[in-house]
């Protein structure tokens, strides 16, 4: 098996923000997946939804053995582990959350289906503050 590369774009803004991005990532890594780089925590305010919560945000770089889907699965049932409710993918909103993981790029492929983009395009040149935390990782 070969291992792929992923970047991953991961934000709380609610309850112990750096306690849960940090769990969040020690729950990647127990499922068999190397944690390569971190970046920096940044704050940023809620984007696509209103919320008096500021967003604690960073960028991951991982190695991992999974195909994307099998990445997904993991993402969201750590998030789901974790304490989030909802799934914007699903609801068609966002709202406060725990957790949230999104992949951003996976190899240097391009997939859209119904479930996943790759690369993940609003992260890549919509959102300001991805923007920050990705310009060391892309």
């Amino acid at each position: 098996m070969s291992q792929h590369k992923v970047v991953l774009l991961l934000g709380s803004n609610l309850g112990d923000q750096k306690k849960n991005l940090q769990t969040a990532l020690d729950k990647i890594k127990q499922a068999g997946n190397e944690i390569f780089k971190v970046s920096d925590f940044l704050t940023s305010e809620a984007v696509e939804f209103a919320s008096s919560n500021i967003f604690c945000n960073i960028a991951s770089i991982i190695f991992t053995h999974l195909s994307p889907f099998q990445l997904l699965t993991l993402v969201k049932s750590i998030e789901a582990e974790m304490g989030r409710t909802d799934d914007s993918a699903v609801t068609g909103g966002h709202t406060d959350r725990v957790i949230d993981i999104d992949i951003v790029t996976f190899n240097e492929i391009k997939f859209i289906s119904e479930r996943l983009k790759i690369p993940h395009q609003k992260h890549l040149s919509e959102r300001e503050f991805s923007r920050i935390l990705l310009k060391d990782f892309i």
